[in-house]
């Protein structure tokens, strides 16, 4: 069975919408603490110097395992705790929200539904960063009130969302041996699968090195005012939003007129990891801008093609929910393998994070090569 032959009918744009913000809400839950108050409260609570190692302490640890746990902790290790509470928890909802385009969206809407969600990360980010200006210096608002909006509209879908049910004598027997198969992939069975994961992980890894020391960099690197940082990070995501929209929307309905996926994701990656030598070597919030600007251009293609792809060499067409479940772990375990090594990388660079940013500019255009390898796509 092919994914998406269970599915007959077509979604409308109320289904749609709602999908869109309760993935937007998904994502505005996570990004908001990631890009500004996570580092902040980090910062506040031990000496400058340290706030990185503190930070990728919490964040490293936090993303292989609440918020409100975090605004009020008194010291790192509870931060610690809070993070790793709510990055459970936010690892188990995106993939639940990710198996549903499968699940749910005919293969025919597939490109159409996914160009719209891939709108929906520069939204979310602008939306949480814009957020967090109205209560900077209030601990708790803003790492409360991204998570009051965005728990609103997820509560909305799931509420309204016509779940299928397998029937009872459809439904596999449940064993401890294929409960724990269900985290794995053969990549010599699927080997397009495999260069998939590989090429998103590397991705991501450069992604997730931008945003979890974005105001590291701005206070070291371009010597901003920690007052001025959440205002700055607003204009640098909304800088890198508008021109992601643009260019999702472009580049998924140009993917799909040519019939390729490749290219795109191979030119996006590439063109991501220039964006980070660009904001590597800015001394300047303005060249910073036009690093972010660049980065937007790259992710925005990236998101709108990426997931057509992964969808298209999915192993097994009756376990695509699960099979995107164990995709979705390219997505979440770099926001763990990144703040790992950045003090390593932090160390050897002298503390520069013009040199993180290199490294993870390198990360990106692996990336971009890791999927020339893929036969099943062109």
């Amino acid at each position: 069975m092919e994914p998406g032959s269970s599915v007959g009918h077509r979604v409308g744009w109320g289904f749609i919408a709602l999908y869109s913000l309760a993935l937007i809400s998904t994502s505005l839950v996570f990004i908001a603490p990631l890009l500004v108050t996570l580092a902040l409260k980090v910062n506040i609570l031990v000496q400058t110097e340290q706030a990185s190692t503190s930070l990728s302490l919490v964040a490293g640890v936090g993303a292989l395992l609440s918020i409100l746990v975090v605004a009020e902790a008194p010291t790192v290790p509870v931060v610690l705790v809070g993070w790793c509470v709510a990055q459970m928890s936010f690892n188990a909802l995106l993939a639940a929200m990710v198996a549903v385009l499968p699940d749910q969206v005919p293969a025919v809407q597939r490109g159409m539904v996914s160009d719209v969600l891939g709108v929906c990360l520069p939204i979310a980010s602008a939306s949480g960063t814009f957020v967090v200006t109205f209560f900077t210096g209030n601990q708790v608002a803003m790492f409360m009130a991204p998570c009051a909006i965005g728990g609103f509209f997820i509560l909305l879908f799931a509420g309204t969302l016509n779940d299928r049910r397998l029937a009872r004598a459809d439904r596999p027997t449940w064993s401890m041996q294929q409960f724990a198969g269900t985290f794995y992939v053969n990549p010599r069975r699927s080997p397009d699968f495999a260069w998939a994961f590989v090429s998103r992980f590397m991705f991501v890894l450069a992604y997730a090195f931008l945003t979890t020391y974005q105001a590291y960099y701005l206070l070291n690197s371009i010597s901003s005012a920690e007052s001025a940082v959440p205002q700055q990070i607003f204009l640098g995501t909304l800088t890198q939003s508008v021109v992601l929209v643009a260019a999702s929307l472009i580049g998924g309905r140009l993917s799909d007129r040519i019939g390729r996926r490749k290219i795109f994701v191979l030119a996006a990656s590439i063109m991501y990891g220039l964006a980070l030598f660009v904001i590597a070597v800015a001394s300047s919030f303005d060249g910073f801008l036009v690093g972010m600007a660049i980065s937007g251009l790259g992710l925005g293609v990236y998101v709108a093609v990426d997931l057509a792809l992964v969808i298209d060499v999915l192993p097994d067409g009756n376990s695509a929910a699960k099979d995107l479940g164990v995709f979705n772990i390219a997505g979440a375990l770099p926001f763990s393998i990144a703040p790992a090594i950045a003090p390593v990388i932090l160390a050897v660079g002298s503390g520069s994070y013009g040199v993180l940013y290199a490294v993870a500019g390198v990360c990106a255009i692996i990336g971009a090569f890791a999927i020339l390898p893929v036969r099943g796509v062109r």
